[in-house]
């Protein structure tokens, strides 16, 4: 209960990094620091809150948590979740100041409060189709997650009242989805919410845009590379409304990085390629580093860790050490997770 009553305070506690002073400096290495290693271990929903906790959820239907004191990493395993004889596969975990919350993905799909409501099922979704991807959170009260196309439009899931109930959004009231369009559930990265605005990427390259909280919606094409199932937007992100940047792939063929980096200046609205036919190719995930005014940004996929530091225009390869996704803490210190490790990631000039 102990460990319950910590995920609480210090949600209540927690800050936004991006809005300290900016930085100006260049990144030249990485130090990995391994946290939780167990060869059985899969992790591909990772979150962090102000500069000193994280959470992060399995696939094993575990959640757990992340603490900073004094510059020492401390790790908590909180709870195995089930239902029947069903062990959820967590891909995402999003929160509020009062409690977390974790999706599995697959039918059924099963999220589940992890804290103020007593690790209960707030949302069940039976359907052969359905795949869920993806959460983040507006405010305390205001959440979305997102899935895979069900009778023709994006599966997704909203809850107003601070998680305690969820309404999937009708397709009358969402663009129309292409043939077999999805997301990747690769990183817990497919939404990006700054504000009140909110945008999603989709395995067919394509952005939803909603600028109210996920009242209504739009969608933009992009030029990333999208011809094959496994290419499209695997991971997106956004340092403020108007600078993004996604990067995606085909990790069938993860050398190949003929176009899969995109940005955009003006909100998403058009999308441009970067870095086209230079490195790196195929990544999971993409975040922005904290007060680099949208120039910086890491990515990771299990084929290392790559830096630029040009708004993506040039990239420096850090490490082949692999992770699945990253979350940063300020704008030299990250949590990254993946097959078999959860490390901290200390990035050195």
């Amino acid at each position: 209960m102990r460990y319950y009553v910590i995920l609480v305070l210090v949600f209540l506690a927690h800050t936004s990094c991006k809005q300290e002073e900016k930085q100006d400096k260049t990144i030249t290495r990485v130090d990995i620091d391994t946290i939780v290693q167990d060869s059985l271990l899969n992790v591909r929903a990772l979150e962090v809150y102000g500069e000193s906790f994280g959470c992060y959820a399995t696939s094993r239907g575990e959640v757990g948590i992340l603490t900073e004191n004094n510059g020492v990493t401390e790790h908590e395993f909180l709870v195995q979740h089930t239902y029947d004889t069903v062990i959820p596969n967590f891909r995402a975990i999003s929160a509020t100041s009062e409690g977390g919350f974790a999706l599995s993905i697959g039918s059924p799909a099963l999220l589940f409060s992890v804290a103020i409501f007593n690790n209960q099922i707030v949302y069940k979704e039976d359907h052969p189709k359905v795949f869920y991807d993806a959460m983040e959170f507006w405010n305390d009260q205001e959440g979305i997650a997102i899935g895979d196309a069900i009778d023709g439009c994006l599966s997704i899931i909203i809850t107003r009242d601070g998680g305690k109930s969820w309404a999937k959004l009708p397709c009358e009231a969402l663009p129309k989805a292409t043939e077999n369009e999805g997301a990747f559930a690769a990183s817990d990265t497919n939404i990006a919410i700054v504000g009140i605005k909110t945008w999603v990427a989709t395995s067919a390259g394509r952005v939803y845009f909603s600028p109210d909280k996920g009242k209504t919606w739009e969608v933009f094409d992009t030029p990333i590379i999208k011809a094959k199932d496994t290419e499209g937007i695997y991971s997106i992100d956004f340092y403020d409304e108007l600078n993004g940047f996604a990067i995606g792939g085909d990790y069938t063929k993860p050398d190949d990085n003929k176009a899969n980096k995109i940005r955009t200046h003006n909100g998403g609205k058009t999308w441009e390629l970067v870095a086209v036919n230079k490195n790196p190719g195929y990544r999971s995930c993409v975040q922005y580093i904290p007060n680099s005014d949208a120039k910086a940004l890491v990515v990771v996929g299990f084929k290392g860790i790559d830096y630029s530091n040009d708004f993506g225009n040039t990239w420096q390869h850090l490490s082949d050490e692999g992770f699945y996704t990253i979350r940063f803490l300020n704008d030299s210190t990250a949590y990254a997770a993946g097959n078999g490790r959860i490390s901290k990631l200390i990035f050195r000039e």
